[in-house]
């Protein structure tokens, strides 16, 4: 049995771990709370990168020269990455990547609704890297700064393959601008189908965020949604006068009095939809993400046969 006078010990010094801005460690005391908060936290945005592979990965073959194939299967390539880098910060907290991958595909885990929508022009791709992935940095810059380690060392390296991303989808955007009158058409239409969902890829509104305020006082998260959200609209709207393109918003201006962009409201109930699995895509998405699964399975066997094999040579070689 625990003793009640230890467990109160390890909160004390948890606790002042968190107020004096150190890091948490694998090794280190941490309340069931705070773990199965970044498991879940965690464990959504590895499922994320993951599934986001999917909308881009459809337009590969599809790219309209070799040097964007070359770069989109980079980038592809990139988010396998991160999600390889976020399954084993996730492992650190006592949780199997199989058991996450299970829950993914049973839909009792979630993943971001952005890639619900569909990529139905090539331009869907820029917007993705402009729009999606300028989001996912507004969002994951302070995670660098998130109390538990491994989760903040992960996210180091992945902001800078994002800020490549976010490079990546902008030009883009800006040689179709420049180009012919359906080029630009065209990429016009795709900022206006990616600007709100956009918008919504930081959450509910604060007063309605189940989340944010315990994460917040534990140090994972170090902004609300809200505040994530005006610094992500106080940043695209000068990004978009220079591509020459408008975001769909009647409500943005600049407000002298705040030094924040004004902008329109997300509809949530879209929001709330695409989360319960009514979205565009939310059915295809699971299901190729299942199939994929389920055919790599001799792959996962070959690797657990070659591990075991090198390990009993190891052994018979001491």
């Amino acid at each position: 049995m625990t003793d009640p006078g230890t467990d109160e010990a390890h909160q004390r010094r948890f606790d002042a771990m968190i107020t004096a801005e150190e890091r948490i460690e694998p090794r280190d005391w941490m309340p069931d709370a705070y773990r199965r908060t970044l498991i879940r936290q965690i464990a959504q945005h590895a499922h994320s990168e993951i599934i986001g592979m999917q909308p881009e990965g459809n337009w590969i073959t599809r790219a309209p020269s070799l040097r964007r194939k070359a770069v989109l299967i980079a980038k592809v390539q990139d988010e396998a990455g991160h999600g390889l880098y976020l399954y084993s910060a996730a492992e650190t907290l006592g949780v199997g990547r199989d058991e996450l991958l299970d829950l993914l595909h049973q839909g009792r885990q979630r993943y971001s609704s952005i890639f619900n929508y569909p990529t139905v022009t090539w331009a869907d791709v820029g917007a993705i890297g402009w729009l999606v992935d300028g989001a996912a940095i507004t969002n994951q810059v302070p995670l660098c700064r998130c109390s538990y380690g491994p989760y903040a060392r992960a996210m180091v390296r992945i902001c800078k393959e994002e800020s490549f991303h976010q490079r990546q989808g902008f030009d883009i955007l800006y040689t179709l601008a420049r180009g012919t009158d359906a080029q630009r058409r065209m990429a016009q239409e795709s900022v206006d189908r990616w600007y709100w969902p956009s918008l919504m890829m930081f959450g509910p509104p604060d007063s309605e965020s189940t989340h944010s305020e315990q994460s917040m006082a534990w140090n994972i998260k170090r902004f609300s949604n809200d505040e994530l959200r005006q610094r992500f609209v106080d940043m695209i709207v000068p990004q978009a006068e220079a591509l020459g393109l408008t975001l769909p918003d009647p409500a943005l201006k600049w407000s002298a009095e705040r030094g924040h962009y004004d902008f329109g409201t997300p509809d949530w109930d879209e929001f709330m939809q695409v989360l319960k699995g009514n979205g565009p895509c939310n059915r295809q998405r699971l299901e190729h993400r299942r199939t994929a699964h389920e055919e790599g399975a001799w792959v996962r066997e070959a690797a657990r046969a070659h591990a075991a094999k090198s390990r009993a040579r190891q052994r018979a070689a001491a």
